[in-house]
């Protein structure tokens, strides 16, 4: 099933239970805008190359439209659409007053150089400049794309504008960027996970927690995790996964991928297992923090874990959901599991609207709140209506959505 079919089947299991139109379901799963550009640059040894570049605007309806922009050479427009349309699922489920949009150029960014890659980004800008900016659309780093790259963003988007930090969010701290901004992500996974584990009566120091991904979301969701004395038994990254019974020592794991180039191979004290046989590690949460669609119906079976929390956006398949769910297997979804990106990119946003900087305790602070009131709503809708902890974040999230547009003048 193709990503943006899945994000519907979701979106229309919660339109079933609010009882929605089906002109009304058209119009909220209907793009407002889609852009698709070609992107030619010279390549370092002078040939010229021509990239796709992809930015959807899913929906305004609550304010701003907001989404990551994301490299990668899987990219292309129904996975952009599928991602945007979870973006206005997201913010309103967190209650943001954003809508939904993504972007995305289909790239190999290791295989381009520093500069290669910075043509890209600035003629990507020159191609969409007019249709993204603080009041219309806010874009951010994703897979693939970093600080870094959201400062070429806003360095070419104001020759245009003028000066507006504002336009783009995930910025280093020096360009007007949030601290705390890096572990937002990951920081909100493990947030969340505590929280979930707390409303099932269980406690951290008797939960162990495997984690599938290990880049900026994996790893600052096990730092935080193994501070609050879970048991993070196993990690992994694309070079392979890293199983210790007893627990790894998340500290050590991290100084050993500082000092080896962000990977995790060779790494010698833990056995040295398959993405797969992570998956169906005996643990009691596991946490897909890579990419999408990792857990399928083929080996959804083998999945051992009674608690699932969604790190990477659409890592579980809707069939392999189902099958998780008849089973009894706890699934906190994406939407709402790592917002905490994105609700740190909001108050990024506030400080650079309001031209004044807060302290990472503030941050930190202010990300427990609003995760910790979504989280809460999400389980009582869960509760009083029977329904799964998916199903109720995306009733809580069209609700919000379709209401702001019934306010706004839809009929």
């Amino acid at each position: 099933m193709k990503a943006f079919e899945a994000t519907k089947l979701y979106f229309q299991k919660a339109s079933d239970i609010i009882d929605l139109s089906d002109a009304v379901r058209v119009w909220l799963t209907t793009a407002r805008r889609e852009v698709q550009v070609q992107i030619p640059i010279e390549m370092d040894n002078g040939d010229l190359k021509s990239f796709i570049g992809y930015r959807v605007q899913h929906n305004n309806a609550r304010g701003p439209m907001k989404g990551g922009l994301r490299y990668h050479p899987e990219v292309d427009l129904d996975d952009v659409r599928a991602l945007a349309s979870l973006m206005t699922w997201k913010t309103a489920v967190v209650d943001l007053p954003y809508g939904g949009a993504k972007g995305g150029v289909c790239v190999a960014p290791r295989e381009l150089s520093k500069k290669e890659l910075e043509r890209l980004t600035r003629r990507f800008v020159d191609a969409i400049h007019d249709v993204f900016g603080p009041d219309t659309d806010i874009p951010a780093p994703d897979m693939g794309t970093g600080a870094r790259e959201m400062a070429w963003i806003r360095n070419q988007w104001e020759k245009y504008h003028g000066f507006s930090p504002a336009c783009v969010t995930g910025k280093p701290v020096e360009h007007y960027g949030a601290e705390g901004r890096e572990e937002a992500t990951g920081r909100g996974v493990g947030l969340l996970a505590f929280k979930l584990l707390r409303r099932l009566g269980r406690k951290p120091a008797e939960t162990t927690v495997a984690i599938q991904g290990f880049g900026n979301v994996g790893s600052h969701a096990a730092k935080l995790l193994a501070e609050s004395d879970f048991k993070v038994t196993a990690v992994s990254d694309v070079t392979g996964a890293y199983y210790r019974k007893e627990g790894l020592d998340i500290p050590e794991v991290l100084r050993y991928m500082l000092a080896n180039n962000m990977q995790l191979k060779g790494y010698a004290n833990a056995e040295r297992i398959t993405n797969q046989e992570l998956i169906a590690l005996d643990v009691d949460i596991l946490i897909p923090a890579a990419i999408g669609g990792v857990i399928t119906i083929e080996n959804a079976p083998s999945v051992r874990a009674s608690i699932i929390i969604e790190g990477a956006n659409g890592p579980v398949t809707p069939e392999a959901d189902e099958h998780l769910d008849q089973r009894g297997v706890t699934i906190l979804p994406d939407i709402l599991a790592n917002a905490g990106g994105v609700t740190v990119s909001y108050f990024e946003w506030v400080q650079n609207q309001q031209y004044y900087k807060w302290g990472l305790n503030r941050v930190r602070q202010e990300l427990d709140h609003v995760l910790t009131q979504a989280f809460e709503n999400v389980w009582r809708e869960s509760q009083e209506k029977n329904i799964s902890l998916r199903t109720a974040a995306y009733v809580i999230a069209v609700q919000r959505v379709y209401k702001a547009a019934q306010l706004g003048g839809l009929s």
